[in-house]
């Protein structure tokens, strides 16, 4: 990762560290970021989601101490069984990301984010061995929140009555099948420390970007965006534009995962909020200023339909995160997204070459 990453490691100890989901855009960060701090740090992907590919190349080229392994969460459990003795900590981020997919496939989206999940709880369990667990869950947990007053704010919608954002605390209500899946993985994950006394931590995860994130319209749509735009292809809002949510740049996010392991005696069988929070909101339309002023010229959009399950706004209240892990996003969305842009701009050839 560039500038934007380098923070002063506080781990005194060297950890083996295995990432699920590790050639995904989250993953292939977290493996950098932790390799350069001497982790060992194992990758396990299945490589089906486009762009996994380029980013085990990338990893094996610019690190060559990543180990890699072919998995699937959902079938192999001998491999998840073998791994989970092998290593300190894991960070839990293979999943079906989309709600559009889910709708489509609600199946697979809850094999993949349920039962994968499950196979990973159950081969700790009955292996007796306990390294760190920390899953990358959703905001989708907390539904549509059609209780919560929402006004207009200029180009944006807020919360009338919660300037400091969503709590942990708030009712979950999984809505769309991905909310259903990714909450279930949650609650799993959450029981497992209270019942087995697994070591677990749960992040509520809000729009997580930045660069090696090959996004697409159904989900990363910072990066979809920027692709999108450089490459000169048709852009659909979906809604109004106006939509709000806290992002927060994937380096920031690394932190949190840090500290959760410094600190997992403390924060074991807890959940938190971890976004942007109120100081890093941004619309769908306030995306676009960014990126005119750097190709220069003027991006054509079109409109459509609000989708099932979008949230008019959701932004993290993350005073949880700060008072309890020492936590709170230090990249501004200004600095983050000149960083994804350099990447992407970068990387036209690569996406030309995936079909984007």
């Amino acid at each position: 990762m560039d500038d934007c990453n380098r923070y002063v490691f506080r781990s005194e100890k060297e950890m083996k560290l295995l990432i699920t989901g590790g050639c995904g855009f989250i993953g292939t960060n977290f493996a950098e970021y932790f390799t350069k701090k001497g982790w060992e740090v194992t990758v396990l992907d299945n490589l089906s989601r486009r762009g996994t590919e380029e980013n085990l190349k990338w990893m094996q080229q610019n690190y060559p101490t990543i180990r890699f392994v072919k998995a699937d969460v959902r079938t192999d459990i001998n491999i998840l069984e073998e791994e989970v003795t092998k290593h300190d900590a894991i960070f839990h981020l293979a999943a079906q990301v989309a709600v559009t997919t889910s709708v489509k496939n609600p199946r697979e989206d809850f094999e993949i984010n349920v039962v994968g999940t499950l196979n990973l709880l159950e081969s700790i369990r009955t292996k007796g061995v306990n390294p760190v667990l920390v899953y990358s869950s959703t905001n989708k947990v907390y539904g549509g929140m059609e209780d919560i007053v929402v006004v207009q704010d200029g180009d944006r919608y807020k919360y009338r009555d919660l300037p400091g954002g969503i709590p942990e605390d708030r009712l979950l209500d999984f809505h769309s099948p991905y909310g259903c899946s990714k909450g279930t993985a949650d609650q799993y994950i959450r029981d497992y420390s209270r019942i087995y006394g697994l070591k677990t931590v749960v992040f509520r995860q809000s729009c997580i970007y930045g660069p090696r994130q090959y996004g697409i319209e159904d989900q990363g749509w910072i990066a979809w965006f920027t692709i999108a735009a450089l490459m000169e292809r048709p852009i659909t809002i979906y809604g109004d534009g106006k939509q709000v949510r806290d992002v927060l740049y994937v380096a920031d996010l690394a932190r949190a995962y840090e500290l959760a392991i410094e600190k997992i005696d403390q924060v074991k069988g807890q959940v938190f909020n971890v976004g942007g929070g109120p100081s890093n909101a941004l619309s769908i339309k306030e995306i676009f200023p960014y990126l005119e002023k750097f190709l220069g010229r003027k991006i054509p959009l079109k409109t459509s339909d609000w989708r099932p399950g979008d949230q008019p706004v959701y932004i993290s209240n993350i005073d949880k995160a700060k008072n309890v892990l020492g936590w709170e996003p230090k990249i501004n969305p200004e600095k983050g997204v000149t960083s994804l842009f350099e990447w992407c701009n970068n990387n036209v050839d690569v996406f030309k070459r995936l079909g984007f």
